[in-house]
């Protein structure tokens, strides 16, 4: 796979699921049967994660509150999105050094803001 704009070489789980919707619903006379169950099953997967019930804004409004704690990597974010921390342990997987980057405070602020943007996220 090669990245042609770098401006987009990352993808959230929402916005793969959004562009897998609608190769489906377009029903291209290219696509082959194997393109067909690859998309099916992604689907299918992804419905059953944290993303089925989020949105562009929600996920826009989290990233513009986290920058507030300036020190989070850009993977560290699109992990949060795509696996929405609940619990302080959930943080430590997901941010390296956690204990000397983030204080406990900015740890329960990052789930309360997880909380807030992606209810449904268990």
């Amino acid at each position: 796979m090669e990245i042609r704009n770098q401006k987009h070489q990352v993808l959230t789980n929402y916005e793969v699921l959004m562009a897998l919707r609608t190769v489906k619903d377009s029903k291209s006379s290219h696509s082959t049967k194997n393109l067909a169950t690859i998309t099916y099953e992604t689907i299918q997967y992804l419905e059953n994660t944290p993303c089925k019930d989020q949105t562009q804004e929600n996920i826009e409004n989290f990233i513009i509150e986290l920058k507030k704690f300036g020190r989070l990597t850009k993977s560290e974010i699109l992990t949060m999105i795509n696996d929405p921390p609940t619990l302080p342990v959930h943080i430590q997987l997901i941010v390296e050094d956690s204990e000397e980057r983030l204080s406990e405070t900015q740890v329960d602020e990052i789930i309360e803001l997880s909380k807030k943007y992606f209810p449904n996220a268990s």
